[in-house]
C-alpha cells in the first residue's frame, strides 16, 4: 500500500468523515453498488491455496489470482488452481519468470538472471504471451488482466507493456488503490496498493474511500497468514467479511469482469 493511501486509509479508520469525497454520480456500479472491489493475489503462493480461496468461498466472493508460471504451485498443485478456476475466480498473467527491474531503490532482491533491464522487449513480451498459453491450459479462458512484476514497465530501458494491450482486458500498471475518476480511467494503467502488515480497518477504510468517490479499490495481496510481504489471516477476514455483509455497498469480484465492464460503459460515453 503506498504511504498516501495508507495514510488516508488510517485516517478514515480513525473516524474521518467520507463526505469530504465527492461521489461520481455519472458513472453507474451495476446494481446500485457504490464503488467496485478487485480483491488480488501475486506469485501463486501456497496460502493462497490455503487460506485465501477458503475463505472467498465462504463469503461467496471472487478474486484473482495474477500466476508467474515458474512458482512451485503450478506443479505441485495444479488441479487445485484448476478448481479456483472453476470456481469462479480469476487466473491471471504474472508473467513466467517474475522479472523485475534490478536497478531501482531497494532491489538488491532480484537475482542477476531474473533482471528485466537485460532482457528486449520483444523477450519480455513473448514470455507474457507464452504465460498466457499456459494459464489458457488450465482454465480454457481467452480475455485476461495482467499485472507486471513489480509494476516494472520496462524491459531493457523500453516500455514493454504498451505493446501487449491487444493481450488483455485490463493492466494494473501504477500505484495507488482507489481509482481517482472513473471517467478518466485508462484500463491499461489501473492503480492497485499491495497490502501488507496492515490492520483490517486500514483495509476496510480503503473501499471506504473508493465507495465515497464512487469509483474503484483494487488491492493485490501476496501471502496471506504465511509466505511473504504476509497480510494476517484475521485482516483478511474483516475485510471479506466487511465487504460480503455491504453487497449493496460493494460489487466484489474478478478484475477481468469489472474492467469488460468498466470498458462498456467508457464506450457508452
Amino acid at each position: 500500500m503506498n504511504l498516501k493511501s495508507l495514510s488516508l486509509a488510517i485516517g478514515l479508520s480513525l473516524g474521518l468523515s467520507t463526505q469530504a469525497y465527492a461521489a461520481d454520480a455519472t458513472f453507474k456500479w451495476p446494481n446500485g453498488a457504490k464503488a467496485a472491489v478487485n480483491l488480488a493475489y501475486d506469485d501463486a503462493l501456497d496460502s493462497q491455496l490455503d487460506n485465501v480461496i477458503p475463505a472467498l468461498n465462504k463469503y461467496k466472493l471472487k478474486g484473482t489470482f495474477y500466476l508467474n508460471v515458474v512458482s512451485p504451485t503450478l506443479v505441485t498443485r495444479l488441479e487445485d488452481w484448476r478448481k479456483a478456476a472453476k470456481a469462479g475466480h480469476e487466473l491471471g498473467n504474472h508473467s513466467i519468470f517474475h522479472q523485475c527491474s534490478k536497478s531501482g531503490p531497494g532491489r538488491e532482491w532480484v537475482p542477476v538472471d531474473r533482471d528485466l533491464d537485460k532482457i528486449s522487449v520483444v523477450q519480455m513480451q513473448d514470455q507474457v504471451k507464452v504465460a498466457n498459453s499456459f494459464l489458457h491450459a488450465i482454465d480454457g479462458k481467452t480475455e485476461r488482466t495482467y499485472t507486471p512484476p513489480c509494476i516494472d514497465l520496462n524491459a531493457g530501458g523500453a516500455n514493454y507493456v504498451d505493446g501487449l494491450k491487444s493481450e488483455f482486458v485490463a493492466i494494473k500498471a501504477v500505484a495507488g488503490g482507489v481509482t481517482p475518476d472513473m471517467k478518466t480511467l485508462d484500463p491499461y494503467r489501473v492503480g492497485v496498493d499491495f497490502p501488507s502488515n496492515v490492520t483490517g480497518a486500514q483495509l476496510i477504510a480503503v473501499v471506504k474511500e473508493a465507495a465515497a468517490k464512487g469509483t474503484m479499490a483494487n488491492f493485490t495481496f501476496h501471502g496471506v497468514g504465511g509466505d511473504h510481504l504476509v497480510t494476517s489471516k484475521e485482516a483478511h477476514d474483516e475485510l471479506l467479511k466487511y465487504l460480503a455483509d455491504h453487497k449493496d455497498i460493494y460489487w466484489t469480484d474478478t478484475f477481468v469482469t469489472i474492467m469488460k465492464y468498466v470498458k462498456e460503459q467508457q464506450a457508452k460515453k
